[in-house]
């Protein structure tokens, strides 16, 4: 199995003129390698995945898959509210080539505990690769609990959680109590390299595509109990939570459009561009970073 350790970039999906912008992808892609970036998941919440066809998230994953040629392992965003789907969605992202499935929490739908662990189980049972579940109440109003957590961890094909609460407390439990090996990776930018020092073990970032070098410095220093990430993690943060400003990835797709890294900020309705006075207060930051 691939090492899913470490700082992943949830990548955006550039747009030009409505369509899938394959030459930023690409410069995305090698924007990130080149800064050592340790993988990567591709259509999920960043992606603007629910605005995407099933062409395109294959053109998506394909374009990714032929820049990294194998160096980095690749996570594909399978979940929806749709247990069948969701299983189906899999095993095409399994032909693909995926090396693991990324499955968030079924939103809308509110389901209850019971019924989460039986959609991940039935996930997990019928994929031919790894299922990390994914929690992040604040898109899907619902949440696994640490008790159902645990209970899935023992499943041999459920191999961690990203977790984007930010609770430690939950994220301390989880550690304690899953399954030996079972990772739990940080979902949350603000609070990954406290979850870091926790025991936990890694990020799917955001902030990442703009600061990949320092996620990647970052998460090295507090694996290896080096504090003097504190200091500069805390001088970045002020750029680092402008990015939520708007609903990601609204303001890292602008951001990444001022350093160039791809043609346009365009995003799909009903997601819309970055506007004043956001620009501005995210270009000072930007620059105060000395990203610009």
């Amino acid at each position: 199995m691939k090492d899913f350790t470490g700082v992943f970039t949830a990548l955006v999906t550039p747009f030009k003129d409505g369509q899938v912008d394959t030459t930023s992808l690409k410069k995305l892609v090698k924007f990130q390698l080149e800064r050592g970036v340790q993988g990567f998941v591709i259509c999920g919440t960043t992606a603007e995945s629910p605005c995407l066809s099933k062409k395109e998230k294959e053109q998506c994953f394909k374009v990714v898959e032929a820049e990294v040629g194998g160096q980095v392992p690749l996570i594909m965003g399978t979940g929806s509210n749709n247990t069948r789907e969701t299983i189906e969605a899999t095993k095409e992202a399994t032909f693909w080539g995926a090396d693991a499935a990324l499955v968030v929490v079924p939103y809308y739908n509110k389901p209850p505990q019971r019924g989460l662990e039986q959609h991940y189980r039935a996930i997990a049972d019928e994929s031919e690769i790894p299922v990390m579940l994914y929690n992040v109440p604040s898109r899907t109003i619902t949440k696994l609990e640490l008790e159902t957590i645990v209970s899935l961890s023992q499943h041999k094909n459920i191999i961690g959680i990203k977790d984007a609460i930010g609770d430690m407390d939950l994220a301390r439990k989880t550690l304690e109590k899953s399954k030996d090996g079972f990772l739990v990776t940080s979902g949350d930018d603000a609070t990954y390299l406290d979850l870091v020092t926790e025991g936990g073990h890694g990020v799917i970032s955001v902030a990442s595509h703009i600061l990949p070098r320092e996620f990647v410095n970052w998460y090295r220093k507090a694996h290896a109990t080096d504090t003097t990430w504190k200091a500069e993690f805390q001088a970045a943060r002020t750029l680092i939570d402008y990015l939520y400003v708007e609903a990601n990835p609204i303001p890292v797709k602008m951001a990444l459009a001022l350093m160039g890294v791809i043609a346009t900020p365009e995003m799909r309705l009903p997601l819309a561009p970055l506007i004043e006075p956001y620009t501005t207060e995210l270009k000072n930051r930007m620059q105060k970073q000395g990203l610009l």
